[in-house]
Order: C-alpha cells, then sequence, then structure tokens
C-alpha cells in the first residue's frame, strides 16, 4: 500500500522574515558603503564603517523583530482575554454577533440558528471563531518570539555582508563596481525567490525589489555625499 503523498508549505512568516532582513541590511549597508567611498576613498575605513553598521543593523533588526513580535502577542492575549470575559458577562450579545458573523456569510434561517448553537455550545470553539472571524486574530505562539528574532538578525547579517564583501578582494574602483553588480543580483533572487514560493509575477517580483533596493541606497549615497560637500567644502 503506498503512502499518500503530504502536500507540504513553506511557511509565510519565515519567507518574511528572511526577505525583510536580508533586503533591509543589504539595502542599509551598500547606501553606507557608496556614501564611505565618497567620502573617505579608503578601502580599511570602507570596509571598518561597513562591519560597524552591519552589526549595528542586524542587532537592531533582531531586537525590533523580537519586540514588536512581542507586542502582537500581548495585543491577542488582551483580545483573548476581554472576549473571554464578554462570553461570561455577555452571552447574548456575543451570540448575536456569531449571528451576524454567518449572516454574512449567506446562512439564514433554520441553518444559521443550527449553526450559532453548534459554535456557542463550546466555550473553546466560540472563543476561537470571536478571536478569528470578529477581530482577525490567530494565536501567536511564544516560542516563535526568540525564532522570529534570530531569523531576521541573521537573515540581515548575511544580507550586509553582500555590498561589502568585494572590498576584501579587490581595488577599490574594481570593488564599488563590483558592489553595486553583486547587491542588484542578490535583490534580484531575492525577488524572484519570494514570487517562487508565494504568488506572483516571477520576474516583475524580482526587478520591482531590485529598482526598490538600489533607490534606496542611492539615496543614502546621496544624502552622504550631499552632507559631505556641505560640511567639508571643496570635496
Amino acid at each position: 500500500m503506498e503512502t499518500p503523498p503530504v502536500e507540504t508549505h513553506k511557511t509565510g512568516s519565515q519567507l518574511r522574515d528572511i526577505i525583510l532582513g536580508g533586503q533591509d541590511g543589504l539595502v542599509n549597508v551598500l547606501g553606507v558603503v557608496l556614501g564611505a567611498t565618497a567620502a573617505a576613498p579608503d578601502p580599511r575605513v570602507i570596509v571598518s564603517i561597513g562591519l560597524a553598521a552591519t552589526f549595528a543593523e542586524s542587532l537592531a533588526m533582531g531586537a525590533v523583530a523580537y519586540t514588536s513580535f512581542k507586542a502582537e502577542k500581548e495585543h491577542y492575549d488582551s483580545e483573548l482575554a476581554r472576549e473571554k470575559r464578554e462570553i461570561v458577562e455577555l452571552p447574548e450579545v456575543e451570540r448575536e454577533e456569531i449571528r451576524e458573523i454567518y449572516r454574512q456569510k449567506g446562512f439564514k434561517g433554520e441553518l444559521l440558528e443550527r449553526v450559532v448553537d453548534q459554535i456557542t455550545s463550546d466555550d473553546k470553539v466560540w472563543l476561537d471563531v470571536m478571536m478569528a472571524e470578529e477581530l482577525g486574530l490567530m494565536p501567536i505562539d511564544s516560542r516563535g518570539v526568540v525564532k522570529t528574532a534570530f531569523s531576521v538578525g541573521l537573515s540581515c547579517m548575511i544580507g550586509s555582508l553582500v555590498p561589502l564583501a568585494p572590498y576584501f578582494f579587490l581595488p577599490l574602483r574594481a570593488s564599488l563596481a563590483a558592489s553595486l553588480l553583486l547587491s542588484a543580483t542578490v535583490l534580484f533572487l531575492m525577488g524572484f525567490y519570494k514570487a517562487k514560493v508565494t504568488v506572483g509575477n516571477y520576474w516583475r517580483s524580482a526587478l520591482e525589489l531590485t529598482v526598490i533596493g538600489l533607490c534606496a541606497a542611492l539615496a543614502g549615497y546621496l544624502i552622504s555625499l550631499a552632507m559631505t560637500h556641505a560640511l567639508v567644502p571643496g570635496r
């Protein structure tokens, strides 16, 4: 007897963490590297500034992911407690909310009342339906907080090293061109991969992420260049 195939899915949250961290790190450090190249064309200075930005950005992104994830969980928990209290204190109001939710889904008459009776006969099911259908909130596993923070921070660090890598191996002028080319390639592949595992046009997603990332980095470079000329006249 053959074992039935198991359907597998890539979790959206993991992909989001990788794209969020990787793109943020790459774009920010690329902007820093371009700006540092314009301000202080010394490979050692550029690498030092780039590494400082890499570690600072990675730690910051991990911390932000941790605190935002915790905030989401605290929000879910507070809404869960409120719904529990309202089911006990205002059961008829909550029953009417269930009725209205399923009325909007097309249920009516006796079938609607059976659905409402079935859902409200079990407090856990009742609570789950209210959280998902009324508030649009899904349970958040607290064990995922650290995992999310680590994924975002690590992805950010890896992405940050992409524009910096050529400066370890190539002369300054060649490093700048290689950094731009490598960064554009990685952004393109990230966009392509995102569309491949989700839903979307591969080429459009790849080009979109590439253009957005390079434009953001270019903006950072232009700001740095303007500040350099303003603070150090004649450069």
